[in-house]
């Protein structure tokens, strides 16, 4: 009996995914089928975007499993029709690599002051020199892939990086804490946060008012992971205050970012289109086929989901 597959998700992606899928499928030896169309009570395994026309796992009596081809799983995880696992989109190759470059790119363009250099072309010679990285304190809200990977590249930079989560974790050279009383130390006058938790119930608004006070006065604000940890009308008030100097967000509540969104034409604020990292499609297609293997052979799935946890 074949292994039947329903890729749902946007046509965009099929069309970016198919041939790579059917050729890492067909290199495994499994006889399968893989199509966007299948008879629920069919299918064995559902590779899902959140936003595809599937939102009602009842009717899919066999399956497995449902291999998320994002990282974020907060629009699928309260499903409670999604009764099997729930793998989220560990990227390593290109999504987790694609991260690492863009939050470096951003930390280190604050850091430095490019922007004064980029912007300021009018014939002014502004002085000044930039203390080095050992001088400037990174805090990351959120260890997991995506933040121990790019804490570890700003702590090879010379970056005194300290890092949050929920539970606590551990890193050579990274000064790591845990609950309520962690993220007060963490970001206590760190002068750079980059956000790249998930969006969960517990993380929502992490950045407020309370908590961006306890930032470095003028400290830089960097969001490539959710837009609802931001409370932005706290953010907003922090960047005319001048308690932040500058926030490059790439995640928002509402996307594509309306037209008539504050953050459009602030000059303290630097919108990018969430492109802080995508995952590529032949390294993305290699995971994915890697958990169906596994499911065929009874081994335990990767990159599974804590239900509970939310992510």
């Amino acid at each position: 009996m074949s292994v039947n597959i329903l890729f749902s998700a946007a046509q965009i992606r099929w069309v970016q995914y198919e041939a790579t899928l059917r050729g890492l499928l067909d290199k495994s030896g499994i006889d399968y089928v893989l199509a966007t169309e299948l008879p629920p009570q069919e299918v064995d395994y559902i590779v899902y975007a959140p936003n595809s026309d599937v939102q009602d796992f009842t009717p899919f009596r066999r399956l497995k499993a449902v291999l998320n081809l994002w990282a974020g799983v907060e629009d699928v995880v309260g499903n409670p029709t999604l009764k099997v696992p729930l793998a989220r989109m560990v990227d390593k190759e290109g999504l987790t690599q694609g991260m690492v470059e863009w939050v470096t790119g951003h930390v280190l363009r604050h850091h430095l002051g490019m922007d004064a250099h980029i912007l300021g072309q009018d014939g002014e010679w502004r002085a000044g020199v930039p203390p080095l990285s050992a001088e400037r304190p990174v805090c990351i809200l959120g260890l997991g892939t995506l933040g121990m990977a790019c804490a570890r590249a700003l702590r090879h930079l010379g970056f005194p990086v300290r890092g949050w989560s929920r539970t606590l974790k551990t890193m050579a050279g990274v000064d790591c804490s845990a609950g309520e009383d962690g993220l007060t130390k963490a970001l206590d006058d760190a002068q750079i946060v980059v956000l790249l938790l998930p969006d969960t119930p517990a993380t929502q608004n992490i950045l407020n008012a309370t908590t961006l006070a306890r930032l470095a006065p003028g400290a830089f604000v960097i969001n490539p992971g959710r837009g609802p940890l931001i409370d932005d009308a706290a953010l907003l008030a922090a960047l005319d205050s001048g308690q932040v100097a500058h926030a490059t967000l790439d995640v928002f509540r509402t996307e594509p970012l309306p037209a008539s969104d504050p953050f459009w034409g602030h000059p303290r604020v630097t919108v990018t289109p969430h492109i802080a990292s995508e995952t590529r499609v032949s390294s993305a297609s290699a995971v994915i086929v890697e958990n169906i293997l596994r499911g065929e052979k009874g081994k335990p799935f990767v990159h599974l989901v804590d239900r509970a946890a939310g992510y």
